[in-house]
């Protein structure tokens, strides 16, 4: 019976149409053939299998586009990152596979749907007519029947846009057709499909030296760089090359994108994009007079994100002016910064080049003494100290990029920072073909101080004791001279960026004007917002070294603007009664209930009055201090870090170098010492029992350790030769 039985089975396993097996099926399979003697499965398995019958499965509908997502869109760009970062000079010349996958469009549609919407909307919220529009989208872009800038006829259009352009009159068709318009719902997807394959391949080609659009860096992190990297730098050269963020010749750019990439489909995508043109023309339309006494308050609609609020639309304004200008090139959208630095790219790796040809190390030198130049700069106690220049010091460069401003620092006399302007004006007209003259590019010595990012930097002469051990033992004590690199926050800036925000006037003794966009608002509301506003402030000087004077202005000119509005508002005549009443801070109301109410504490401990918070920093001992962190010299972005950690990680090799260390110094890892108690224990079939062991005490140890390690060698004598094999791989763990 049990050779019918087995006959009977492999014919069924061997026959055309086999049987379907679901997850569950062929888990069990598995666990079958992993465990001969469980008794769960010895017999059982198999007429579960046979009794399994197609009817309980789900049917699918092929129509369904969610059945093309086999994975998360987050898994595949993740893919994509740690490919990209595994080999980094590879070119990327099958990008049309990553184009084809529905996930990604599925992540572009939730990324643009949030910024549209103001709301991130999950996968499972994303209706299935949606779907099939992203889909015949998708299917658009792979056939090359996609057209950038659309005005009428969309593929797909954003959830809360209820338009039905096919019953739009004549001049509103004509006022969509020739007057400026924003990005289409469609660009923008396309725009982010495209940016997500782009990014992860340039990131990881990108210098070191480039700090703008880029994930993981920014203005800090410049201003980091610099006090770390440039003290001892006496020339520095200032270059503003914001002109070419204005736009670029549509063959440099695409020239610049077929060094790495070499998909026709990626290319021609991003060329027609350049290339189509951008209607920015403006419909006249004749303004009606109205007479209104007051300003009507326009409502919102539900699904219409809020606008800015106040404080960070005031925060906006004061943005340097190296970050005041974003790139935007024809159709690309998003794309437009990482195309920027894509051509921007050419010049880091020019400027690296002329880094380690400037380099001249001096023997004399104690701290850039070494031949690559990559030595730890400075005293570790000090590390931006650094001796003064001299005919017998290193000679040595470097230089950072933000955006479109470069600034360069040279160490050396001012003939080698002529000569590499000069250098460098050549390579720009020749590679941008962009006109520069000198005093695009100004040398300018440190102690007139070097305007960067609304910081001033300078140097400081300091004077510290150098002590030393000279022959024989003597301890001698001199005077040294050094300088430190000083980045301190433009006072001269923030004053002007303030009068342009209408909150003060005047430039040697500023005057505070009260802010009267905020007339109407509570009190407690517009403390608030002046709050989140100074709060900002705070961390935007967090590296300058005067950041307790800087803010305690900032914090000056908001309270004085808002006893002048409270003064206006509340007709107190003056800002010394609003202090009166409200106290330094302004944390106490300014309007007092009248009749037999109660007063403002007894109405906000019931809770029927709104609280005030008083404005911060109205003392320069509430400021915190300078962050002085020690910033590492070969410092990385987190997220690349843990790429880095995760590639090393994945490599075998860096598996077997761990392991061969180990045996070397004679240890045993912890995963091979329990995997070794775990077949001991096995092997011996002795089960412990718990309660003898307690009673027994310490006296066990060592019967622990025997059935545990294994027994003697005296009482496995009639040991087979397999497992005699398999002991010598545990012989190093029971040393």
């Amino acid at each position: 019976m049990h050779r019918r039985l087995a006959i009977f089975t492999s014919k069924v396993l061997v026959n055309a149409n086999p049987i379907p097996i679901t997850t569950a099926t062929s888990t069990t399979l598995l666990y079958t053939q992993s465990n001969p003697l469980n008794p769960r499965t010895n017999g059982f398995a198999f007429f579960r299998l046979l009794s399994f019958t197609p009817g309980h499965r789900r049917v699918q509908d092929p129509d369904d586009p969610s059945n093309l997502m086999k994975e998360d869109g987050v898994s595949v760009c993740s893919q994509m990152w740690i490919e990209n970062f595994r080999e980094p000079d590879r070119t990327a010349s099958n990008l049309t596979t990553y184009l084809r996958r529905f996930e990604l469009w599925v992540l572009a549609y939730q990324k643009v749907c949030a910024d549209d919407m103001g709301a991130y909307m999950p996968r499972s919220a994303i209706q299935r007519s949606a779907l099939e529009d992203l889909l015949a989208l998708r299917n658009a872009v792979l056939d090359n029947r996609f057209k950038w800038g659309a005005r009428l006829d969309f593929l797909i259009k954003s959830p809360k846009d209820k338009t039905d352009y096919r019953s739009l009159s004549k001049r509103k068709i004509k006022a969509i057709l020739t007057t400026t318009q924003p990005a289409a719902f469609q660009d923008k997807i396309v725009q982010e499909v495209l940016f997500m394959i782009m990014e992860p391949i340039y990131e990881a080609r990108f210098s070191q030296k480039s700090f703008a659009f880029r994930p993981g860096r920014n203005a800090h992190t410049v201003l980091r760089v610099i006090r770390r990297t440039f003290a001892g730098y006496l020339w520095y050269i200032k270059g503003d090359l914001s002109t070419i963020l204005d736009g670029m010749k549509v063959g440099l750019v695409i020239g610049a994108l077929m060094r790495d990439v070499r998909d026709k489909k990626v290319i021609d995508l991003i060329k027609e994009a350049l290339t189509t043109p951008v209607i920015t023309s403006r419909l006249e339309e004749p303004k009606k007079k109205t007479k209104r006494k007051y300003q009507k308050k326009r409502v919102l609609a539900e699904d219409e994100p809020k606008p800015d609020p106040y404080w960070l639309d005031t925060f906006f304004g004061f943005a340097p002016e190296e970050a005041e200008k974003l790139p935007s090139w024809g159709h690309c959208g998003i794309l437009s910064p990482l195309l920027a630095n894509i051509c921007l790219d050419e010049l880091d790796q020019w400027m690296e080049g002329k880094l380690k040809e400037f380099y001249r190390p001096s023997k004399s030198d104690v701290i850039w003494n070494s031949p690559e130049g990559e030595a730890e700069q400075g005293n570790t106690s000090w590390p931006e100290f650094v001796p003064t220049s001299g005919p017998d010091k290193t000679r040595k460069m470097d230089f950072v990029r933000y955006g479109g401003h470069i600034l360069i620092g040279v160490r050396g006399p001012r003939a080698d920072a002529a000569t590499l302007r000069k250098q460098l004006i050549e390579f720009i007209d020749q590679k941008y073909t962009l006109k520069i003259d000198n005093e695009s590019l100004p040398i300018e010595h440190i102690t007139k101080g070097i305007m960067f990012l609304d910081h001033v930097l300078c140097r400081r002469v300091v004077y510290p004791t150098l002590r030393y051990t000279a022959t024989g033992g003597k301890i001698i004590s001199e005077k040294g001279v050094g300088t430190l690199l000083s980045v301190t926050a433009s006072l001269k800036q923030c004053i002007k960026q303030f009068r342009k925000l209408n909150f003060l006037k005047g430039d040697r003794d500023p005057d505070p004007q009260p802010c009267f966009r905020m007339f109407h608002a509570t009190q407690a509301h517009t403390n608030a917002q002046m709050n989140k506003f100074l709060s900002t402030m705070v961390e935007w000087y967090r590296y300058a070294d005067n950041r307790k004077k800087i803010v305690n202005f900032c914090s000056y000119i908001i309270r004085g603007s808002l006893a002048k509005l409270y003064a206006a508002k509340y007709k107190l005549r003056s800002r010394a009664k609003v202090y009166k009443i409200g106290s330094r801070n302004l944390s106490r109301p300014l309007k007092e209930k009248k009749g037999s109410s109660p007063d403002y504490h007894n109405l906000l401990r019931m809770g029927l009055a709104e609280s005030i918070d008083g404005l911060q920093y109205t003392r320069m001992s509430h400021v915190p201090e300078t962050d002085y962190t020690p910033f590492p010299s070969n410092w990385i972005p987190d997220h690349e870090k843990a790429l880095l950690e995760y590639i090393s990680l994945d490599d075998p090799k860096t598996l077997e170098d761990q392991r061969f260390s180990i045996r070397k110094q004679g240890l045993v890892s912890t995963q091979d010492y329990i995997s070794m108690l775990v077949w001991n224990y096995k092997r011996n079939a002795i089960v412990m029992d718990q309660l003898s062991l307690i009673k027994s005490g310490g006296n066990n140890t060592e019967k622990e350790q025997h059935l545990l390690l294994g027994p003697d060698q005296d009482t496995y004598d009639q040991k087979s030769k397999e497992e005699e094999e398999h002991e010598e791989g545990f012989d190093i763990a029971e040393i």
